[in-house]
Parts: structure tokens; sequence; C-alpha cells
């Protein structure tokens, strides 16, 4: 894998090539490689040991997948069309449809405390959440509003999912089941959520202050972003929370912070639409839904 040269105060985020030009929404890491979902294209999954070097694989469906994660030994891929709208893989390779609780917009997935969890930001009804100890037989539950939910996460004993609409754009679970809403730090379009560090952080893609922390996913303070972008994604690791957006007036689509409080601007590997950004195994990596080069990568700073 290649290495970038790379410290707090100059990140060198480095351009590779997705093996299709389709719309990759989100990325993760697990069993030794990292996987890639599209929405669109003749091959919708792509998987790369090193986030260099990628290879197109067949989903289990034709599906607009949204979001993967990996845990307890598989990836789980949710989507928000299709017959079978979770699929499922040990490798990352070989997948197989399963039935999700209900026919929703499935948008984001998590995994916590023994149970996946994976929330909707559309449905015929209320209940925007299911959930599944396997990722293969899934239950519907009840969101704690009928909101737009576009992303989850667990820590702290705790999973927390925002909303980028409705009167509470915040709300949490301890068990996955019954869930509390909770006050957002402004009305904002909320997008995704992450907990590291003792913190949760969400990002949005608008609203006065873009960023809103929290300790315990119930009481919110609102962030200044280092700039006013669609900020679409965050993620934690190497002793720093990275987001990213998917659209800006300058290459300036990406931006740091080492306690989720103080936000620095850094230059995109290109100035594509950046949809997520996971970490693992030493690297950052974010991939977008156009562009010459659809993903981005940044090695481990030292």
């Amino acid at each position: 894998m290649r290495v970038g040269g790379c410290d707090s105060a100059a990140l060198t985020w480095l351009p590779e090539t997705a093996t299709e030009a389709n719309n990759w929404l989100s990325v993760a890491y697990g069993n030794g490689v990292y996987a890639a979902v599209s929405t669109t294209g003749t091959h919708r999954v792509m998987t790369s040991p090193d986030g260099v070097t990628w290879t197109a694989r067949t989903a289990a469906e034709q599906n607009a997948w949204k979001d993967v994660t990996y845990a307890n030994g598989q990836f789980v891929a949710v989507a928000n069309n299709g017959t079978h709208q979770v699929e499922t893989s040990p490798d990352g390779i070989t997948w197989t449809a399963r039935t999700a609780a209900e026919a929703d917009n499935w948008n984001s997935v998590a995994y916590g405390n023994g149970l996946f969890v994976a929330v909707s930001n559309a449905g015929a009804d209320a209940h925007l959440v299911m959930t599944s100890p396997d990722g293969i037989t899934w239950t519907v539950q009840t969101a704690a509003e009928a909101h737009a939910w576009s992303g989850v996460t667990y820590g702290n004993g705790l999973f927390v999912a925002v909303a980028g609409s409705g009167s509470h754009r915040v709300m949490t679970s301890p068990d996955g089941i019954t869930w509390t809403a909770r006050t957002a730090a402004e009305a904002n379009t909320w997008r995704d959520v992450t907990y590291a560090n003792g913190l949760f952080v969400a990002v949005a893609t608008t609203g006065t202050h873009q960023v809103e922390t929290s300790p315990d996913g119930i009481t919110w303070t609102a962030r200044t972003a280092a700039e006013a972008d669609n900020w679409y994604s965050v993620a934690y690791g190497n002793g720093q929370f990275v987001a990213v957006s998917n659209t800006s007036a300058d290459a300036h689509q990406v931006m740091t912070s080492p306690d989720g409080v103080t936000w620095t601007t850094q230059t995109a590997a290109e100035a594509n639409a950046w949809q997520i950004v996971r970490y693992g195994n030493g690297l950052f990596v974010s991939v977008a839904n156009s562009g010459t080069h659809e993903v981005m990568i940044l090695p481990q700073c030292h």
C-alpha cells in the first residue's frame, strides 16, 4: 500500500480508482477487506485489501444499497428498494439476500450490544427501525417519531440515530427496541453520527452550526463546522474525527478535529460528491457518487 506523508497540520488524501463509475454510498472494513456498496451499476459491491486496488463483486440483488457495516463476523448492507432490502457476506465477496422486516427506505445500519440496528428515512408508518441479532432475521421496531432517520451508531451503551427533519431530530435506545426522542442542538438536516473518545458527534448538511456533540446522546451542544458545506459523514480513527462533504465551492470537502469541538478544513483528493468516510486497519477510506476517482484514502499519520 502506498504511504502518504501526513500530520495534524497537513493531511494528504490520495485518489484511488473505483471498479465502476457507480453511485458509491458506503464502505466498511472487516475480515481483512474494505467493502463498498452502491445504488447503481452492474456490480454494486467492490472490495479491496488495502483501499487502493478494488475488485468488482456481484451484489445479492440489483438494489439501491445505501449503507454497509461489519460486525459479528459478517458484512451487512441495507437498501432503500428491492425484493430483499438486506444482504450479508462473511467476506465481502459472496453476498446473500435477506428479507427486511418491512419494505422501507433503509438508510443506515450499525451494530452494538449483540444487535444490528437499521433506520429508515421514509416508511408507510412509524416503523422506521428494524433489528437483528445475526443480520439475517429482522424484526420491525417503532421509532420515537416518524422522521427521516439518516444515520445510526452505537456507543457508551446506547444506540443514537439522527434525522434530517422533524421536531426531535435525535432518538436514543439502550436496546434498539425502545426509542426516546431527544432534542438536537439545532433543527438542521443531520446526516451521520459516530461515537468515539467519550463523545457522540453528528454532522449536518444545513444550519448555522453543522456539528453537534453529546457525551451521553441526550444533551447536545452546537459546534461550528470548519466551513459551511454539505457535511455528509463523520468517523473517528487515529486520534481524530474526520468529516466529508458531498459538495463544496472548493476542494475543502474534508474537515478534521481532535475533540469534535474545534474543526479544521483539509483538502480532498478531488472535489467529488463524497458520501461517507470510515476508518479501518489504520486507514480512512471515503467513497463518492461522482468524479474521476470515486475513492480517496488517508493512510495513518506517523
